[in-house]
C-alpha cells in the first residue's frame, strides 16, 4: 500500500478526491472507491502497529474528506447502507460527537450507546453487549472504555470493525491522528521536528499514542513531566527500555524551560484534579509553577511553534489562560480535524478490502 506524499506545502489530498458538483455525483460511494481500495486493516486500536505509510493514507483520506466538510452541503453518501454503533462506556463530548457526526456526514446510520441507561446498569457483560450489537446488524463499532484492552476482546468478538476512541490509561489512537494531522498541516513533514508534550504522562493515553505516532512519523519528543507522573520504562534502566511493552525512545526532562527551548510544537496535557489531590503532585499552584505553558515559556519556543491540547483544558493550570487564547494555539483548529480524521477512519476500515 502506498500512502499519498504529503509535500512541504501541507497535505495533500489524494487526486481522486476532487470535488463534485451534487448533480454529477453518482450513487452510493464512487467518488472515494479508490481511497479505500489499498487498504487492508480491519480494524484501529492503537497507533503502534501502523506504519508510516498507513498513518499517511488516512491523513490524506482525511484531507480529501475535510473537503467535503468544505462544500455548501456537507453530506456523501460513502457509507449509505452502514451502520455504525457508539458504544461509550465513559463520558466524552468532543469524540463521541465527533464519531457520531462523521459517520452521519457519510450516510451511514449511527446510533448512540452509552453505559449508563442501557443493559450495563443491569450487570450486561461487554461480551454480552457486543454481541447484541453485532446480533442487530452493527458494521463497525466505536468504544470508548475505562479498561485498557477492552477494544481488543471486541475485536476478538464480533465479526465487526472496531474502532478504539479511547481504552483506560492505554491507547487514544483517533486523537494522535487528529494532532499528526494538524503538525503535517503546520510543517508539511515532520523529520527532525522537535514536538514537546508536558504533563500526566503516566495516566495519558493521549501522550502514549501521540509518542508512537509521531516518532514513527519522525519527529523528535521530548516528553516533560514530574517523576511520579513518567512511566516507569522511562525512568528504568537501558536492559529495561528494551521489554517489547516499552515506549519508543524519546527525550525525558524535568524542565519545562529548558526542554521547550527550541520546540517547533508544544502539547499540554489535562491534569486530573484527582491526582493533584493525592499524594503524586503536592498542589496545583506548585503544578502551574514549574509546568505550567505560560507566555514567557513558549516565547522560547521557536518562532513559528504551535500549541495543542487535546481537551478539555484547565485554564490556569497546565496552560495560560493568555496561552490558550493566543493565535499561536491550535487547540480549535485539534477539534475540527478531528471531524475529518474520524471520517477518514470510518470509511476506510469498512469500505477497505478486508
Amino acid at each position: 500500500m502506498v500512502a499519498e506524499p504529503l509535500g512541504t506545502q501541507g497535505l495533500e489530498a489524494p487526486a481522486s478526491a476532487t470535488p463534485i458538483s451534487e448533480s454529477d455525483r453518482p450513487p452510493a460511494h464512487a467518488p472515494f472507491d479508490d481511497l479505500a481500495s489499498d487498504w487492508r486493516l480491519r480494524h484501529l486500536l492503537d497507533v503502534d502497529t501502523l506504519s508510516r505509510d498507513e498513518i499517511l493514507h488516512i491523513l490524506s483520506t482525511a484531507n480529501a474528506m475535510a473537503e467535503v466538510l468544505d462544500r455548501p452541503v456537507a453530506r456523501t453518501p460513502a457509507l449509505r447502507g452502514v451502520t455504525i454503533f457508539n458504544l461509550f462506556y465513559e463520558a466524552s463530548t468532543r469524540t463521541r460527537s465527533s464519531f457520531e457526526l462523521a459517520g452521519k456526514i457519510l450516510g451511514a446510520d449511527v446510533i448512540n450507546v452509552s453505559g449508563s441507561g442501557s443493559s450495563v446498569e443491569k450487570g450486561e457483560s461487554l461480551v454480552e453487549t457486543l454481541n447484541t450489537l453485532s446480533a442487530v446488524g452493527a458494521d463497525a463499532v466505536v468504544m470508548r472504555h475505562p479498561a485498557s484492552g477492552a477494544p481488543w476482546l471486541a475485536a476478538r468478538t464480533i465479526d465487526g470493525h472496531i474502532v478504539n476512541a479511547g481504552d483506560g490509561q492505554h491507547a487514544h489512537p483517533t486523537q494522535a491522528l487528529l494532532d499528526a494531522y494538524i503538525l503535517l498541516r503546520e510543517f508539511g513533514d515532520l523529520g527532525g521536528r522537535k514536538v514537546v508534550i508536558v504533563g500526566d504522562i503516566l495516566h495519558s493515553r493521549v501522550a502514549r499514542s501521540n509518542i508512537w505516532s509521531l516518532t514513527t512519523l519522525g519527529a523528535e519528543v521530548t516528553v516533560v513531566a514530574p517523576r511520579p507522573l513518567l512511566p516507569a520504562s522511562m525512568t528504568a534502566s537501558a536492559a529495561e527500555k528494551e521489554h517489547p511493552l516499552a515506549l519508543p525512545a524519546v527525550q525525558v526532562e524535568s524542565d519545562l524551560d529548558r526542554a521547550i527551548a527550541g520546540a517547533d510544537a508544544v502539547m499540554a496535557l489535562r491534569i486530573q484534579n484527582e491526582r493533584l489531590r493525592g499524594r503524586l503532585l503536592p498542589s496545583t499552584a506548585e503544578y502551574a509553577r514549574r509546568y505550567q505553558l505560560t507566555a514567557e515559556r513558549v516565547a522560547n519556543a521557536a518562532p513559528h511553534a504551535i500549541v495543542m491540547h487535546p481537551g478539555p483544558m484547565n485554564e490556569g493550570v497546565e496552560i495560560g489562560v493568555d496561552v490558550a487564547h493566543s493565535p499561536q494555539c491550535r487547540i480549535e483548529a485539534q477539534v475540527s480535524a478531528g471531524l475529518a480524521v474520524r471520517m477518514a477512519v470510518l470509511f476506510l476500515l469498512t469500505r477497505g478490502g478486508v
